[in-house]
């Protein structure tokens, strides 16, 4: 008879937005005549741009055309888009990342998800805490975690670091030396980041220590501030002990379209064995490429054009990012990130759980966030706001808020 992978049944109720989304449809369905205004999930709104576009309906001529149809796509991703993504994220910055070390996908969440594969199950994983669910839950799944106790809301096998205002946002070194750590700067959910030399003491630590960074930089877009790294391989040594992992959705507003990469350098090796080729391998077993269309779209979006509508695009939600985090603090509450990411996290009111605070919004503003201990149990007692919605609704959301 045939079995299940029985990590699954270890991991707690469903997906955190899964449970938001039923929470919001009861509500709506109980308050039919009630606007809900929706600042939980970090979907963007703004139209793909007239770049992006023109390059989709070029890319679908030509696939309506025999001689220049394209069947499956490279597993790796196409060379025109690796050379972009090359030229402009990595060598412009000074990075010395190849092309060929750039592996095309369809979109970072399924990367954050996926490249927990190529490790044993006995590694010793590190997060921040609050964290990106994916990155727990993608580890649970592969048996890496041990075992959830509801009352610490924490997991028997991993090493949480919390990042919260009493720290500054910022994660310290773990007393116990961990395998496997995840980073993600600009952080989601709680919009904060650190500066490049912090990052570097990161890089010396897992370098010093024989660890590997698994860095999420899908928020690099954002970045305002100088003393921000783009990406990790600003840092010197980050070849040999990290992996980026990069997105379109937020900067481009691909969320319902569906590209992003990941860098895994060849100088990154585990007792001789290359992270590289086993990416490249899995890659080619289990992927069979983003499709043409997409990836021509992906890169228009590093044309001269494209990076000007991106900056716009970026501009516009970080303007929303700033009504909120100004009109909360106007309003007497405590609040963070906002200025290198689109996220504002705010201390929940009258020593509220997140989970009351969320039902309080919705019940009486008709606003949905994002509770912060869906995040991990240093998210309790904070609550999530995003800057993806139009500025109309933003501006309606915090006049609701501010009025409760």
């Amino acid at each position: 008879m045939y079995k299940i992978n029985t990590n699954y049944q270890k991991l707690p109720g469903s997906y955190l937005f899964s449970n938001i989304a039923k929470k919001v449809a009861a509500f709506q369905e109980a308050n039919p005549d009630k606007e809900i205004i929706r600042l939980g999930i970090g979907d963007v709104t703004r139209p793909l741009t007239n770049s992006v576009i023109d390059a989709l309906h070029k890319a679908v001529d030509e696939m309506g055309d025999a001689d220049t149809f394209r069947g499956y796509a490279p597993d790796l991703g196409y060379d025109f888009l690796r050379d972009a993504i090359c030229k402009w994220d990595y060598v412009r910055r000074g990075c010395d990342i190849a092309a060929d070390e750039i592996f095309v996908s369809d979109g970072a969440k399924s990367d954050s998800g996926n490249i927990q594969e190529l490790f044993a199950t006995d590694n010793k994983i590190a997060v921040c805490d609050p964290v990106y669910p994916v990155y727990v839950d993608s580890n649970v799944m592969g048996g890496r975690c041990g075992n959830y106790d509801s009352t610490l809301e924490k997991w028997s096998d991993i090493i949480y670091m919390p990042t919260t205002a009493e720290n500054g946002f910022v994660p310290e070194f773990p007393k116990e030396t961990p395998d496997i750590i995840y980073l993600c700067f600009p952080n989601n959910p709680t919009g904060t980041t650190i500066t490049k030399a912090q990052l570097q003491e990161w890089v010396d630590y897992a370098n010093k220590n024989g660890c590997l960074i698994i860095y999420d930089a899908a928020y690099e877009a954002y970045i305002s501030e100088e003393d921000v790294a783009h990406s990790i391989y600003e840092c010197e040594g980050a070849k040999t002990c990290a992996i980026e992992i990069r997105s379109f959705s937020k900067n481009a507003g691909f969320t319902g379209v569906r590209l992003g990469f990941t860098v895994v350098p060849k100088e990154l090796k585990c007792d001789g064995v290359s992270l590289h080729d086993m990416w490249a391998r899995r890659h080619g077993t289990k992927f069979n490429g983003a499709p043409y269309i997409i990836q021509r779209a992906g890169e228009a979006v590093y044309s001269e054009a494209g990076q000007k509508e991106v900056q716009e695009l970026v501009g516009y939600y970080m303007n929303n990012a700033k009504t909120i985090r100004e009109g909360l603090k106007d309003a007497g509450f405590e609040v963070y990130g906002g200025v290198n990411a689109p996220y504002i996290w705010m201390k929940t009111p009258d020593k509220m759980t997140s989970w009351e605070f969320f039902d309080y919004l919705l019940e009486n503003a008709c606003v949905v966030g994002t509770p912060g201990s869906g995040f991990g149990p240093s998210g309790e007692h904070y609550f999530r706001l995003t800057a993806f919605g139009t500025l109309e609704k933003s501006k309606k959301a915090l006049e609701r808020i501010k009025n409760l």
